[in-house]
C-alpha cells in the first residue's frame, strides 16, 4: 500500500485539519490494465501541489478520480469530506487537457454560461483574468489559436470560489516563452486561504517557483511527495534532479 502525508505548508498558507483531499487503496483498471493502483494519500488545504510524472504514469487518472469523472474500481475518494461522486463539482473546478468549449461561444458567452451552471463562478474576477489574458471578449473560441484557447480555459476554471481547483496539463498549448508568466499571474488570483491547486504536468522545470509541494508519480503509483522548500534547503536539489534521482532508484519508491 502507498501511505503519502503530505508535509506542513508555508507559514502563510492556511491548513484545515480535515485534508482537502483523500484517496484510500484506490486503483483504476481500463480492461486488463490499470491506470493507478493502491494509491493511499491525503491532501491538506492551501497549498500549489504538483503531481509530476511522465506521459502515462496515472496522473490525468488520479485527477480524474478527484473530479468524479472516473470512478475507482477500488477503493475510495474523498474531497472536502464528501465521498466522490459526479455532484463533486459543486466544490471541484477541474481544468481538463482537452479542448471541451462550445466552438460558437464568445468568451464572454462562456462567461456568462458559466456563472449560469456554477453558483461559485466571479464573473468580475473571470473579465479582469480576461484582460490580464489580453483575450478579446467577443472573439470565439473557434477562432482562437491551441494556446489563446488554453488561457481561455485556465480564466474559466480558475474564475470558481470552489475549494479545489484541478489542472491537468495547464501549460499544454501555451508559448513556452511566456508559459511561468501566464501561469503564475493567474495562480495569483487565487485564495490559497481557501482554496487548494493540483496540477499535473511534465513540465517540470517550469512549474518547480510555483510550487509548494510535487507528488511524483511512475506507472500509475506515487513513488514520493515532497515540500519544494525542504527540497531545496535540506537536500539541494532541483525538482529535476529530485526526480531523475527517484525514478533511477525504484527500491525507493514506497
Amino acid at each position: 500500500m502507498t501511505v503519502i502525508e503530505v508535509g506542513s505548508p508555508k507559514e502563510e498558507r492556511v491548513v484545515t485539519e480535515t485534508p482537502i483531499v483523500r484517496f484510500e487503496q484506490v486503483s483504476k483498471r481500463y480492461r486488463l490494465r490499470y491506470a493507478v493502483r493502491d494509491l493511499t494519500f491525503s491532501l491538506p488545504s492551501g497549498r500549489i501541489i504538483g503531481m509530476i510524472g511522465a506521459n502515462g504514469s496515472g496522473k490525468s487518472t488520479t485527477l480524474k478520480l478527484m473530479a468524479g469523472l472516473a470512478n475507482p474500481t477500488s477503493g475510495r475518494v474523498w474531497v472536502y469530506g464528501q465521498e466522490v461522486t459526479r455532484r463533486i463539482s459543486r466544490v471541484v473546478s477541474y481544468l481538463s487537457d482537452q479542448d471541451a468549449l462550445y466552438p460558437f461561444y464568445t468568451a464572454d458567452e462562456l462567461i456568462s454560461f458559466y456563472a449560469a451552471v456554477f453558483p461559485d463562478f466571479d464573473v468580475a474576477k473571470a473579465r479582469e483574468m480576461l484582460d490580464f489574458m489580453q483575450l478579446l471578449p467577443r472573439q470565439r473560441a473557434g477562432e482562437l489559436s491551441k494556446g489563446n484557447l488554453g488561457r481561455l480555459k485556465m480564466v474559466l476554471a480558475l474564475s470558481r470560489n470552489a475549494p479545489l481547483i484541478l489542472m491537468d496539463e495547464p501549460l499544454s498549448g501555451l508559448d513556452p516563452l511566456v508559459r511561468q508568466s501566464i501561469l503564475k499571474g493567474l495562480v495569483s488570483f487565487v485564495d490559497l486561504g481557501r482554496q487548494t491547486i493540483v496540477m499535473s504536468t511534465h513540465e517540470v522545470a517550469e512549474i518547480e517557483p510555483l510550487l509548494d509541494t510535487a507528488m511524483l508519480m511512475a506507472d500509475g503509483r506515487v513513488v514520493d511527495v515532497r515540500d519544494i522548500d525542504d527540497l531545496r534547503s535540506q537536500d539541494g536539489l532541483t525538482l529535476v534532479d529530485w526526480m531523475a534521482s527517484k525514478l533511477a532508484a525504484p527500491q525507493n519508491r514506497r
